[in-house]
């Protein structure tokens, strides 16, 4: 019997420099542009640059209708989306991620920010939480600025700006929540986050990580190869990135957290770790609400349609 190779199963090869070679390319959807490009066009998107220095950019999305009263244009929530790809793969552009966004923007409705943040193990965490503050930092600085971004500056209600990640992305949004607590955003309110999936972890093993260790899909030596890959060097499983409860001022810091949505599935190897944090929240009093299905896998929204929009149900209701 070969041995699992996790490299092979995520399709990337390490390289001597420590960079990776990815060797799926997804399909590439482009930004519409500014205007109402084709017929029938129920959102628009285009592309603006966080950071240039970093090469990090990010998506935004908006219904080509956006509601009014009185004539006046209706603000919409900011849902600010940050990618599945355990820290290594993936970006806004894909099919899937771009696709994603232009039902969340148009059924919600909101405008959506979907972030194009580094990827690991060529920028190692914290540099994924960085970027995520850049986002926000950016959105602040239109909100203030005479002539910031339109699209964010006509359309967008500031005291409703949610934060939404799957799986790493869940990690993502979960740290750099916590993070700015300790900045002033104003004009800027973060009215709850949505952790779908999230990517979290520990080096004692859970009873659903060796229930199912051989997943098809998100196996534990491919986890354990996600976590080597995007971690500081020289830390391990328990370090609080990746393990936020295993970290007493982590745990307590939760208690300032908004609301809260997390969704989770039944065959997710990290099921017991996602129930342990709603748990952890529940006891510092955050307001969660946790959508748990026994039945579903890690990042099951890719391939099932339907999960997919039970899934931006559960997201719509909470931001709505």
């Amino acid at each position: 019997m070969s041995k699992f190779d996790p490299y092979e199963h995520l399709k990337i090869i390490k390289n001597e420099d420590g960079t990776l070679t990815r060797l799926v390319e997804l399909l590439q959807i482009p930004a519409t542009g500014e205007d109402d490009v084709l017929p029938g066009q129920i959102v628009v998107s285009k592309d603006v640059t966080l950071d240039a220095n970093k090469n990090t950019w990010m998506r935004i999305f908006r219904p080509v209708k956006i509601p009014s009263n009185d004539n006046k244009i209706a603000r919409l929530p900011l849902v600010v989306y940050f990618h599945s790809g355990g820290f290594i793969a993936f970006k806004v552009s894909d099919v899937m991620s771009h696709e994603a966004m232009n039902k969340l923007s148009y059924e919600a409705p909101a405008i959506t920010l979907s972030v194009n943040f580094r990827l690991a193990p060529e920028t190692r965490l914290p540099g994924q939480y960085d970027d995520a503050m850049d986002a926000l930092n950016w959105v602040k600085t239109q909100a203030m600025d005479p002539n910031g971004e339109p699209w964010i500056k006509q359309y967008v209600d500031f005291s409703r700006v949610f934060l939404y990640g799957t799986s790493c992305g869940g990690n993502i949004v979960l740290h750099t929540t916590l993070r700015a607590l300790n900045y002033n955003l104003s004009p800027l309110t973060i009215e709850g986050i949505i952790l779908s999936q999230p990517l979290i972890g520990g080096k004692k093993r859970t009873k659903s990580e060796l229930k199912l260790a051989a997943d098809p899909l998100f196996p534990l030596p491919v986890i354990d190869l996600v976590w080597e890959l995007a971690l500081p060097k020289g830390t391990d499983r328990d370090h609080r990135f990746c393990n936020p409860l295993g970290d007493q001022q982590v745990v307590e810091k939760m208690k300032n957290l908004g609301r809260c949505l997390v969704i989770g599935f039944g065959g997710d190897p990290l099921i017991d770790r996602q129930q342990d944090l709603v748990q952890a929240m529940v006891l510092q009093g955050v307001a969660v609400e946790a959508r748990f299905d026994d039945v579903g896998f890690h990042g099951i929204e890719i391939i099932d349609p339907k999960r997919a929009s039970a899934i931006l149900n559960f997201v719509k209701e909470f931001i709505v």
